[in-house]
């Protein structure tokens, strides 16, 4: 938003909404708040690009530039939380993002569960995965998780890539590990072209998409295994063999 530098400001508050700011916002119940405001005097939005901020895969970057997720899944998170988030802004004036989460006074009274907390090893395996992920610090760091588990990974940076280099190796590919939103060719359409040809191919989608979020986008097979960003090793581990065994492989 800032291509020739700027100024970015981070601000924090206390706020009360009251029924009649409530009434008029429909997303928004009456009550204490704690406010977080991020602005910046770059680019700015005319009104059309702020009407359609928030909507999955909506994007202004070029094309292979972005995917337009990332508003998308901070709205997610906040609407979750019972917050609220508004934006501000004018062609060459600058944004404002005010984002509004539900304030709590009281202090919470610790909870004894009565239970240890058991710790399980990570299930390791030797066959051969296909990484998609178009986030190099991701890619990297699931490739090191399931190497470090004993698989074998090949990866690719992006959908038409990864199509490219499973086509000449689907024999040896026991696993697609994909995201859903991919630069050139999207997870969705990968998976449909690699099941043309190597039908019933187990898959697990990763996305930063909550899975309602992604099974409301009916971006979702029902056959395939969905894990939330940001993940652990111990969940992909789990994860991966659960399927791996799922679909009849044996482990070493």
């Amino acid at each position: 938003a800032m291509p020739t530098g700027g100024r970015i400001t981070i601000q924090s508050d206390n706020v009360d909404f009251d029924e009649t700011y409530a009434a008029a916002q429909p997303d928004v119940a009456a009550g204490p708040y704690v406010q977080l405001a991020v602005t910046d005097n770059g680019t700015g939005m005319d009104k059309a690009t702020v009407a359609r901020l928030f909507e999955p895969f909506f994007t202004t970057k070029s094309f292979g530039r972005g995917t337009g997720l990332g508003l998308a899944t901070s709205y997610g998170i906040i609407r979750q939380a019972g917050g609220h988030i508004a934006v501000d802004s004018e062609p060459d004036r600058g944004t404002t993002f005010r984002v509004c989460l539900p304030r709590v006074d009281a202090v919470p009274e610790p909870v004894a569960t009565g239970r240890a907390v058991v710790s399980l090893a990570a299930p390791r395996g030797h066959e051969t995965i296909l990484v998609v992920e178009d986030e190099a610090q991701v890619r990297q760091l699931t490739e090191n998780a399931l190497r470090s588990l004993g698989y074998v990974v090949i990866s690719a940076g992006n959908g038409e890539e990864g199509l490219t280099i499973a086509r000449t190796r689907l024999a040896e590919i026991d696993l697609l590990v994909t995201d859903v939103a991919l630069p050139l060719l999207g997870g969705r359409e990968l998976v449909s072209r690699l099941r043309a040809d190597r039908p019933g191919l187990p898959v697990i989608y990763v996305s930063g998409y909550t899975r309602g979020t992604v099974q409301e986008a009916d971006l979702l097979e029902p056959d395939v295994i969905f894990l939330a960003k940001p993940f652990t090793q111990g969940e992909l581990a789990h994860r991966v063999r659960e399927l791996l065994d799922r679909h009849g492989a044996r482990q070493t």
